[in-house]
């Protein structure tokens, strides 16, 4: 069965976590997704730790078949060439590889791609329908477009920071590099819909994406400047300012997370908890007051929930039809019937050894009823130079023995 984007060749200058996303996304999605390394460093994290190989999971490398886990969870589904773009050799037989691709996905720091003679003007010359994503950390414009950035230094920069957290509390960064995440999905969106306006006009195109412009569209649906109005800490924990009560609740056994975003959830929620006495009090039914008197509202659900083991919470209120769910360990989310029946924790392989990893990683997440996406293992590194440079850019075994002995590839 035909995916998505087969046909589709994209070229992956990517590194880290960002551009990889994006193209593990396209990749899934059934594209031909070539990465290029430089074939002196390779990608960093293709052996850096936390390694898998035959004796496990280790911070230590102890074997040569020892791979690093983000290498092989995010170049699934790619294949794997490495090529000097830095020489003259190596720049010229990428514009040939562009020649016949259709996407080029790039996350160096703004200007370096222009000093290596392969930014979307130069590429564009070779092949005008080539579509070319840059994603930087703060885009290609602006006063901050040369800083240097993680996903730590967006999330200080976009605010998310100081509003993660307790109120009181010294801000923090989310658990997981969210910004990188975030954006490498917005450049797959934005390729995908740049190769449909290709289809109908025949005209390609230049993407900039920026990861804190990213985060900060997400972020700001929530009326963040709007806080010191509305007299509110900048950092809410785990409530939300629309709703009350909308937290994690201790129970006998541990956590669970209860929300009720309607009248009708609460007077529910209420019945539940058996005190249909507070439908007679103003400022219980006053979604305005329960907000400013989140603590007051806490205290009530608190009462109940600490009666309670999670299973009993969550079977109650599932009858009450109101959201809770409780707080799960990353060792009990590795067990949640959901994701495995949804196939969102999948096999991980180790090109090295051919064996299953002793982690696993994500699966798709969006879940085509006609063509249904999926990975093949990440390859090793170079595996592909020689089909690939073959029909992409015409050299002959000899010629790719000859730049391989200059380094270029």
């Amino acid at each position: 069965m035909k995916k998505i984007l087969d046909g589709v060749v994209v070229l992956d200058l990517t590194r880290f976590f960002s551009g990889p996303q994006c193209t593990l996304f396209l990749a899934g999605m059934g594209a031909e997704v070539i990465k290029v390394d430089d074939p002196r460093g390779g990608d960093p994290t293709a052996f850096a730790p936390p390694y898998d190989g035959p004796g496990g999971i280790a911070f230590e490398r102890r074997t040569p078949q020892d791979m690093g886990l983000a290498y092989l969870k995010r170049q699934r589904g790619k294949k794997s060439v490495t090529l000097d773009l830095k020489s003259p050799e190596g720049r010229s037989i990428f514009l040939e590889m562009v020649k016949k691709s259709d996407v080029v996905v790039e996350n160096f720091r703004a200007g370096v791609a222009t000093r290596l003679g392969i930014d979307y003007a130069a590429l564009s010359a070779v092949n005008p329908s080539i579509i070319y994503c840059a994603l930087t950390g703060y885009g290609s414009t602006g006063p901050a477009k040369d800083d240097k950035a993680y996903d730590l230094m967006v999330q200080a920069a976009v605010g998310l920071m100081s509003m993660t957290g307790q109120p009181g509390e010294p801000p923090v960064k989310t658990a997981s590099a969210l910004s990188d995440a975030i954006s490498g999905v917005f450049a797959a969106n934005g390729i995908v819909a740049a190769l449909l306006h290709r289809e109908r006009t025949g005209e390609g195109q230049g993407i900039d994406v920026a990861m804190s412009d990213c985060l900060f569209s997400l972020i700001y649906d929530e009326p963040i400047d709007c806080y010191e109005t509305l007299d509110l800490a900048p950092r809410q924990g785990n409530r939300i300012m629309r709703f009350s009560p909308f937290n994690v609740f201790r129970a006998r056994d541990g956590w669970v997370a209860i929300g009720a975003a309607t009248h009708s959830e609460w007077l529910a929620l209420l019945d539940a908890m058996g005190r249909a006495d507070l439908k007679d009090d103003k400022g219980m039914m006053d979604i305005g007051w329960r907000i400013v008197n989140n603590d007051a509202v806490d205290a009530v659900v608190t009462q109940w929930t600490a009666q309670k083991t999670k299973d009993e919470i969550v079977a109650e209120l599932a009858r009450a039809s109101v959201a809770c769910s409780p707080v799960r360990s990353t060792a009990e989310v590795m067990h949640w019937e959901q994701l495995l029946e949804r196939q969102m924790i999948v096999p991980l392989v180790n090109p090295l050894t051919g064996k299953p990893s002793a982690a696993s990683a994500p699966g798709f997440p969006i879940k085509f009823s006609r063509t249904p996406a999926e990975y093949s293992p990440a390859p090793v590194p170079g595996a592909n130079s020689e089909e690939v440079f073959a029909r992409f850019a015409n050299l002959s075994p000899a010629d790719i023995e000859r730049h391989r002995r200059k380094g270029v590839i």
